[in-house]
């Protein structure tokens, strides 16, 4: 019963269709999607292209040819093959001939498709730059993202380097530690067993492996037989090695005797010195010794055979290669010398004494043999016997003074003038050495011998000033000239310029301004005296010729005396390179002849206030009064001189005259900060108030009327008078930002931002407007938008220093360095920048690059005082006490008056009668150490 239920329920679950053939056209999964496949069982077995093609049930070959042709023929035009644009996909004209015309048509075409092809280039070529930039902006390369990284590299040193750790194998342990073989040595004993047999433990001394261990021969007529035991040779050798080391040790401390350094000189001295191929070596020799042999009287050949051998170590031969090359040319004075050189020092005695029998007239060979001997003597000998060959040698004569005493100098150089006359340096060398009259005497024969040579006329001048005879020196000058110019010498005015400077580095001063003004006038068109002396005087100061400069600025004076520029560069000459007397003598002469010059006037009286003498400066500025009745300049002059020593009083009467005679703006403005200085509010507010009626354009008068109401707390009317006075002065960027500054220390955050935007827009490209915009948004926190305002202000004003100086440390610290290198682009040479790559490498601890880019600094802008102030305490924190009093010095000579840190503190009214060094002070303390 259960086997006819398993039947029965195997034939319920068999599907109708197994075991029945597959209908025609069907294919197994079509349903689904799924297609067709052809296997090798349907298309036969494959074949190569070399085999021979089955053609027994091919049709003829006339037919097969036909059809090929008519299916060729055919074209596909049915409909769906047609477009509306390009037609049938093939040729209608296939198949007729092409002639001139469809060659001349597709010409035509051809051009036309180009042309429409260059109309296009431009746009798509910008549209692929734009699409290719983009794409870098969105998915940069990854040099380019390590690019920073790759510059710090250029600072790495060669200690970092060789730090860095090797990159990691990353081959798995087995591959990285492959097992070592390992080699076990054998013992004696089985070496023993195993060389004459089995059991053998001896060496058989007839075999010929005995001949090969040290210390046994192989049998013969006295040679003994016998076994040979290895142990005992292993003994025997230990024996012989402690033998060995007793005889090279201390027999009382036991310590080596050997000398470690002397060995391993020993050992250097038989490497071979040449590192080169032998190869090369034995060539060398041969072509130096073909070239011997064909021309044996050709010194350099017999020299560079032997400096070949003394580069392989081979000395000895070397020299006597060079002592037959001297046989053969003993007329060779290089021979000689490359002889003596290669010899030691007893035997090239010997050599250069026979180089000297054979040329007594070389110079070279006789002071080669003075330079071998040692004492002074010898020499004086040899240069003694090299004059009695060569009297007329200036090389051997100079040689021979120099080893001699002063007396016997002089005596040698008098001889030496007679042999050898037209040496110029003889002449003046027994000159120098002889009395005041025997020189007068000795200069003049030296002129009647050289009569072209300007140094004796020079130094005939400087004689007669060293001896006081200072009436002489303009005349022996000028004499000079006229004798030199006689005898056919050209006059260059740069070589006696060059003497001028000689001889007042020699402390000739009289001389230098003699030789000056008689040369200053040569070569030069008389419309351009002017400049060229002024350049003149520059490169004398620039060659620290002071005295040469003070005469050219003199000359010029007496030829110029009304020209005012010319007195203003001989007044700033002698502030910088003078005394506080020359200056004050050069500024009386200058007004006497400019009477109408302001400047000279005040840099006269400032320098007498400077001196502390204040009553000889109300006399120099009451004498400018009469000059310049009515100068601004000079009215206020006198009242910061009365205000600086605190005649408060003196000072509101003269200002009180001043806007009686001269109401000017800037009088009011100094009226109204004096008022304010004394905190006598409201009178200044009055003044204040008056002038901004008369000169409402003026925005230094506005700005103190709104700073004095915020000193006093009514912020109200401070906010009014800037609306006002940017309605009046739209142009003033420092209004924009005190207003901006007002609202947001109200709070009124959106206000101040709405001011600036507004002063942006009015004045276009200021990047101070956009750099107090970013700061804004940076001190309320918000640095997302102070990035985005940054881009927006680069964009707009690209070479900005100040902005590229905040953009430096807004970036994070690995991407400053980038950042600077991008400033430094931009704006090579703006001091905001520099200072910023200053603080950064003060950041990184760079002291070194830090002082050097802190110099750099203040010598491209001496007048920015935020540059000072960061020097000065980077000074005072790094720096020894020398070089911090050699920054403040600087800082006072340059007198710097811009920066925002500096102003902040020089034009704070509590600090108005703050000098340079106690700006500079107070700017370093409130400065913090860039991190």
């Amino acid at each position: 019963m259960s086997n006819i239920t398993a039947a029965v329920i195997a034939n319920r679950n068999k599907k109708h269709f197994l075991g029945v053939p597959a209908p025609l056209g069907y294919v197994a999964g079509v349903g689904r999607g799924a297609t067709g496949f052809t296997t090798r069982s349907d298309i036969g077995p494959a074949r190569d292209a070399n085999d021979v093609s089955d053609d027994r049930h091919a049709p003829p070959a006339t037919k097969r040819k036909k059809k090929d042709e008519e299916e060729e023929e055919d074209e596909d035009l049915n409909d769906s093959n047609y477009d509306e644009f390009s037609g049938y996909s093939g040729s209608l004209f296939s198949k007729d001939p092409y002639d001139k015309d469809d060659e001349e048509a597709d010409a035509i075409y051809d051009s036309i498709e180009k042309r429409m092809d260059e109309k296009r280039k431009e746009y798509r070529d910008r549209r692929l730059r734009e699409d290719l930039e983009r794409y870098r902006q969105e998915r940069p390369k990854i040099q380019q993202q390590f690019s920073d990284l790759k510059r710090s590299l250029a600072t790495v040193t060669t200690e970092e380097w060789s730090t860095i750790p090797e990159v990691g194998d990353s081959r798995n342990r087995k591959q990285r530690n492959p097992r070592a073989e390992k080699f076990t040595p054998l013992p004696d004993s089985v070496l023993s067993r195993n060389l004459g047999g089995e059991t053998a433990s001896s060496l058989d001394a007839s075999s010929g492996l005995a001949s090969m261990v040290p210390g046994v021969a192989t049998p013969g007529m006295l040679t003994p037989t016998g076994d040979l035991d290895l142990r005992k040779i292993g003994q025997a050798r230990n024996t012989l090695m402690n033998v060995k080391l007793s005889q090279v040790s201390d027999s009382v401390t036991g310590q080596t005797v050997v000398d470690p350094k002397g060995y391993l000189t020993d050992l250097q001295s038989m490497i071979p010195t040449y590192g080169g191929d032998i190869n090369d070596i034995k060539k060398a020799r041969l072509l130096l010794k073909s070239v011997r042999e064909t021309n044996p009287n050709h010194p350099p050949a017999w020299i560079a055979s032997a400096r070949l051998e003394e580069v392989t170590g081979k000395v000895q031969m070397a020299r006597n290669l060079i002592m037959r090359g001297c046989e053969m040319n003993p007329q060779s004075e290089d021979l000689w010398l490359e002889a003596a050189r290669l010899q030691p020092p007893d035997t090239a005695k010997a050599v250069i004494a026979q180089a000297a029998r054979h040329i007594p007239t070389s110079v070279r060979i006789w002071i080669k043999a003075a330079d071998l001997e040692t004492e002074t003597k010898a020499k004086r000998r040899v240069f003694r016997k090299a004059l009695e060959h060569i009297p007329n040698s200036v090389r051997l004569w100079k040689a021979a003074v120099e080893l001699e005493n002063p007396d016997d100098a002089r005596i040698l150089l008098s001889r030496a003038v007679e042999c050898c006359n037209t040496s110029v340096e003889l002449w003046l060398a027994l000159a120098r050495l002889e009395t005041y009259e025997n020189a007068r005497k000795v200069l003049n024969k030296a002129r009647e011998n050289i009569p072209t040579d300007r140094q004796i006329w020079t130094t005939a001048a400087k004689l007669e000033e060293a001896n006081g005879n200072i009436h002489m020196v303009e005349k022996i000058v000028d004499r000079s000239l006229t004798s030199l110019t006689a005898n056919g010498v050209e006059i260059n005015r740069d070589h006696w310029f060059q003497e001028a400077i000689e001889a007042e580095k020699s402390g000739a001063v009289n001389c230098c301004q003699a030789i000056v003004k008689a040369v200053i006038g040569i070569g030069v068109e008389e419309e351009d005296r002017k400049q060229t002396w002024i350049d003149d005087a520059e490169f004398c100061a620039k060659e620290n010729a002071f005295e040469c400069a003070r005469a050219v600025y003199a000359h010029a004076l007496q030829m110029f005396p009304s020209k005012k520029s010319i007195w203003l560069r001989a007044a700033y000459f002698e502030k910088n390179h003078g005394t506080r007397e020359s200056l004050e003598a050069l500024l009386q002469r200058a007004v006497a002849h400019c009477p109408k010059s302001e400047i000279l006037w005040l840099m006269g009286a400032k320098s007498k206030w400077m001196a502390g003498d204040v009553p000889a400066a109300r006399g120099i500025l009451s004498l400018a009064f009469q000059a310049n009745p009515n100068s601004e300049d000079i009215w206020l002059a006198a009242v910061k001189l009365e205000s600086e020593n605190s005649e408060y009083e003196r000072a509101r009467r003269l200002l009180a005259k001043a806007r009686g005679s001269a109401p000017t703006p800037r009088v009011m403005m100094k009226s109204a900060r004096l008022e304010w200085a004394l905190e006598r509010f409201d009178e200044a507010l009055r003044l204040l108030a008056e002038a901004v009626e008369v000169f409402p354009e003026f925005p230094k008068l506005w700005m103190m009327k709104g700073q004095i109401e915020e000193q006093q707390k009514r912020t109200d009317d401070a906010a009014a008078t800037y609306t006002l006075a940017l309605k009046k002065c739209p142009t003033s960027i420092p209004l924009w930002i005190l207003s901006a500054n007002l609202e947001e220390r109200k709070g009124v955050l959106t206000k101040a931002r709405s001011i600036l935007e507004r002063g942006r827009l009015r004045n276009p490209k200021v990047a101070v407007l956009w750099l107090e915009a970013i700061r804004v948004e940076l001190r309320a926190g918000l640095k997302e938008i102070a990035s985005t305002m940054m881009a927006r202000a680069l964009q707009e004003c690209p070479n900005a220093g100040e902005l590229w100086a905040e953009a430096i440390f807004m970036e994070t610290k690995p991407q400053r360095k980038t950042k600077s290198v991008d400033a430094l682009k931009k704006c090579e040479h703006d001091p905001h920048v520099l200072l910023a790559v200053s603080k950064l490498f003060w950041s990184e601890h760079k002291f070194s690059k830090c002082r050097d880019w802190f110099n750099r600094t203040v010598k491209i802008d001496p007048d920015l005082g935020d540059a000072w102030a960061y020097f000065y305490k980077f000074e005072l924190l790094h720096g020894t006490e020398q070089q911090q009093q050699e920054v403040l010095e600087r800082c006072i000579a340059a007198e710097p008056t811009h920066g925002e840190s500096w102003c902040s503190v020089s034009k704070c009214i509590r600090n108005w009668q703050f000098k340079t060094p106690d700006v500079l002070r107070a700017v370093v303390r409130e400065l913090s150490v860039p991190i």
